[in-house]
């Protein structure tokens, strides 16, 4: 199939300038000045960007369906602009630790998918030393807790299972991220009642900063690659600036929430707003921005993590489930806040597609450019909207966002040339792939 798709404002080397984006087979065949009898012209007040890539995204089947799922999961991706995903190894049942549980959950995704979806492998104590097998099986990386993850199956590692695991990880480069909260540090683990203020004092900053120094000093003793995972401690980065500096092979992500959302705003009882780690206050938040503007951070990344209404619903922050629905609304989110803090657009834009992109190997994505697969969004970033959570297409209807009016609106997503998302409209296309890393490339 031919596509030819043009705009007054397409995103292209860092920049909004007029193009024609022309595809052919689902890959990108030229980029062409911009023709006003294209198939396809956006109005002009859209622009025309790259799909969008989210590398930590909790989809939570098989096991855990009735909290997300394959099917709702990448139908909320398409509806916001996101084209490709990697899923997380918990909360699935079984967790994804073993080539089992990997086929597993690729037998669950069959036939559900709406984007593209890549996995992530999980580190746990009892599979160190068996990481390469899953490696090769297809996973692009591991995930690992340094503090308890809330879940039985999915155990934390001690400093010297990191270290181990790092080690082992080093001799085919592979990758580890990782939830960095030190335990030593968390105050609290049962009920907590119902303010917020308690919850966030719970979990310090400095469980955050100590962790993350931990992986610092692990990565540089054995020269693997460790990626930090939602960093929410703004005052943490300057570890990670002078690790950089130094050459250890470190990133970073943030999320919408951390970056949007405020602590002394956060209603009573409100469990939709509870994550670990917390999100904390203006100052905090400001440290965050800045982490952004300097290029410390990597990637804005959702950490959609969903759970039933029953379990987010819960009024004492100690006892609902941790996680945000955020995988929607993140791209809104950010714009907005980045807008009202007069960051241009196209700034932070690499943050949301070519920097997942490379944190997670998946070269070739996050970009609208020759031979690169013909992912794309048509963006309205100066429509408002009012968020409201039950017209969202997650499995449960909870976002921290509802109620709220945010600037930015995704009208129309496309997968290799192919719409599968136009707003007022079902998700009705089911035609995303799974990506397995062991192929060495992303199949267009």
């Amino acid at each position: 199939m031919s596509t030819r798709i043009a705009a007054r404002r397409v995103y292209l080397d860092g920049e909004f300038r007029p193009a024609t984006v022309v595809s052919e087979g689902g890959v990108i065949t030229a980029v062409e000045p911009f023709d006003a009898a294209a198939e396809t012209v956006l109005p002009g007040d859209s622009v025309l960007l790259p799909g969008l890539v989210d590398s930590h995204v909790h989809l939570d089947e098989p096991g855990r369906t009735e909290w997300e799922g394959f099917a709702t999961g990448t139908a909320a991706a398409a509806a916001g602009g996101v084209t490709t995903i990697v899923d997380m190894p918990l909360n699935s049942l079984p967790v994804t630790t073993t080539t089992d549980a990997l086929d597993a959950k690729r037998a669950a995704a069959a036939g559900k998918l709406a984007v593209d979806v890549a996995y992530w492998g999980g580190a746990v104590p009892e599979n160190l030393g068996s990481l390469r097998k899953l490696a090769d099986a297809g996973v692009v990386g591991f995930k690992c807790f340094l503090s308890p993850s809330g879940i039985d199956e999915f155990g934390h590692l001690d400093a010297d299972q990191l270290e181990r695991c790092l080690a082992e990880l080093a001799t085919f480069d592979g990758l580890l991220i990782v939830h960095a909260e030190d335990p030593a540090h968390l105050h609290a683990d049962g009920a907590l009642g119902p303010h917020y203020r308690d919850f966030e004092a719970s979990r310090p900053p400095l469980s955050e900063r100590a962790a993350i120094r931990r992986v610092i000093e692990a990565a540089r003793r054995t020269g693997a690659r460790a990626h930090i995972v939602h960093v929410a401690d703004g005052g943490a980065l300057d570890d990670v600036r002078a690790a950089k500096a130094e050459g250890v092979r470190l990133t970073v992500e943030t999320c919408p929430h951390y970056l949007t959302l405020d602590a002394d705003a956060v209603p009573d009882g409100a469990g939709a707003f509870k994550c670990c780690p917390p999100i904390r206050g203006g100052d905090n938040r400001d440290l965050l921005w800045a982490g952004i503007v300097d290029g410390t951070i990597d990637a804005i990344v959702s950490d959609h993590s969903p759970a039933t209404v029953e379990l987010k619903g819960n009024p004492d922050f100690g006892l609902a489930w941790g996680g945000i629905a955020g995988l929607q609304t993140g791209l809104s989110a950010v714009h907005s806040t980045a807008r009202a803090r007069g960051l241009a657009f196209e700034s932070i834009l690499p943050l949301l597609t070519a920097g997942p992109a490379r944190i997670a190997g998946l070269d070739g994505l996050g970009v609208i450019e020759t031979g690169a697969p013909a992912h794309l969004v048509a963006f309205a970033p100066d429509e408002e909207f009012v968020v409201d959570a039950a017209s969202l297409e997650y499995r449960n209807p909870v976002s921290p966002w509802h109620g709220q009016t945010l600037t930015g609106v995704v009208r129309e997503t496309w997968l290799r040339g192919e719409s599968v998302y136009r707003r007022g409209s079902a998700v009705t296309e089911r035609g995303g792939r799974e990506i397995l890393r062991a192929t060495a490339a992303v199949d267009a």
